[in-house]
């Protein structure tokens, strides 16, 4: 069974309804999705650039190797293990507040 079986229909007039498509365009959401996610408070981010992407896929990939230097640094007992430890947690809080600033919808306030 359907969570949303609710259905409602109204009606736009030319310009809502580009302003609506744009907005859709812009967030890289459905309508759908738009209109739930305003009507509970929201504002739906604008979807980032290719740019983006290319940044975060790098950045994880560097997380990546930080955290296969900690394991093997901690395996030979060789680099000081808590440390690299740490600086992992700091890459991966970094990597949540990217995400959280630039793909995540944000409840307004006011």
């Amino acid at each position: 069974m359907r969570k949303r079986n609710v259905q409602i229909l109204f009606r736009l007039n030319e310009e809502e309804a580009a302003y609506l498509y744009e907005l859709v365009e812009r967030s890289g959401h459905s309508k759908e999705a738009l209109l739930r996610s305003m009507l509970m408070g929201y504002r739906l981010c604008e979807k980032p650039d290719p740019e983006f992407y290319k940044i975060m896929r790098e950045l994880s990939a560097i997380g990546n190797r930080i955290n296969q230097l900690a394991a093997k640094a901690n395996a030979l007992d060789f680099v000081d293990a808590p440390m690299l430890r740490e600086e992992a947690k700091r890459w991966r809080e970094f990597r949540l507040d990217v995400s959280r600033s630039y793909l995540l919808p944000r409840k307004q306030t006011g």
